[in-house]
């Protein structure tokens, strides 16, 4: 698709910015910093900080807004609640959403705002992320090989994207309940509604991950596989199977195989010897393209995301409601 800009003379949109966070601390203030004269307004949604971040970000200019705790949080609740103080007192243009652990490249909003003033019938636009720190640990640079995905349409974007504020309010903002994966799910809905997402081949964001020990690393995947569940239930069906797939590869390769092995080695030793292969011969295989060390966490995160995938489930025949897995 073309990006060419559009006319010198061309009204730009208004631009304005949502910005969430928890004691985020020095990494707030770099993405306050960030955006200071690149938007019209900078919202600062706060969820009960208790290191100033509230305080620093009003110095810094921006508008607060401090979530009721007495509810459960999820980063979708904080996201329409910058909206929500956004919409009040305007309606169109855009709005950057960005993670307070995430800070913007200079030269991402125009890029991004024309893009969008060229292709009306695309509601999303977002960027390249890079981990600020990828040689920092194992799991930084994991993360760095995640925000790595393919330019062009797409079918969601991540926490950081620059979006359409009325394209949002049409199909009802985020869902707040959800603990993690509200991007994409929010894109299925805007996808269903008419609108496109795209990804461009821009420098966007930063994002300092601050993943240093295996425990963080399995609390992330373990979201992603409750993240995969929730959305493979509410936009499973056919034609869209919203991460069926991946709730599908989790549970075989996580739960599925590893019960299957047990047993027969039970029962049939000689067969579940024959069986286990199966891990070695998978590696090996995901070695070829990806590398050991890629393949190794990739093959170990399927328990993380089955036990994910599992626990969402139970808490949904059981009518509960699960708390946000924080890995910070």
């Amino acid at each position: 698709m073309s990006t060419a800009p559009p006319p010198p003379d061309a009204p730009q949109p208004q631009i304005d910015a949502v910005v969430i966070g928890r004691n985020e601390g020095e990494r707030l203030l770099a993405c306050l910093d960030s955006l200071a004269g690149q938007v019209r307004r900078i919202i600062y949604v706060d969820s009960g900080s208790s290191d100033g971040s509230v305080a620093a970000a009003k110095a810094r200019g921006a508008e607060v807004v401090s979530l009721d705790m007495s509810r459960p949080f999820t980063a979708a609740r904080a996201r329409n609640a910058g909206l929500d103080r956004l919409s009040a007192n305007t309606s169109g243009g855009l709005v950057q959403f960005l993670d307070g652990d995430c800070s913007l490249d200079p030269g991402w909003l125009r890029q991004g705002a024309d893009f969008l003033a060229q292709h009306p019938d695309v509601a999303v636009a977002c960027g390249r992320r890079r981990e600020q720190n990828p040689s920092g640990s194992i799991y930084n640079w994991l993360c760095d090989l995640e925000w790595d995905t393919p330019i062009g349409e797409a079918k969601a974007c991540g926490g950081d994207a620059l979006m359409r504020r009325d394209a949002i309010l049409q199909v009802g903002g985020y869902r707040d309940t959800l603990i993690a994966g509200e991007e994409p799910e929010l894109c299925v809905r805007l996808r269903k509604a008419g609108w496109k997402i795209w990804r461009l081949d821009e420098e966007m964001t930063r994002h300092d991950a601050q993943m240093t020990r295996f425990s963080q690393w399995w609390k992330r995947a373990r979201r992603a596989g409750h993240a995969f569940a929730e959305g493979a239930h509410l936009h499973g069906a056919p034609p869209e199977c919203h991460w069926v797939t991946e709730t599908r590869r989790a549970m075989v390769w996580g739960a599925v195989l590893p019960g299957l092995i047990a047993l027969t080695w039970s029962l049939l030793p000689l067969l579940g010897g024959v069986l286990s292969l199966i891990y070695p011969l998978q590696f090996l295989r995901l070695s070829r393209r990806d590398g050991p060390r890629r393949a190794w966490y990739s093959m170990l995160g399927k328990f993380a995301e089955a036990q994910g995938v599992v626990e969402f489930h139970l808490n949904r025949l059981r009518g509960r409601h699960r708390a946000l897995i924080e890995y910070k």
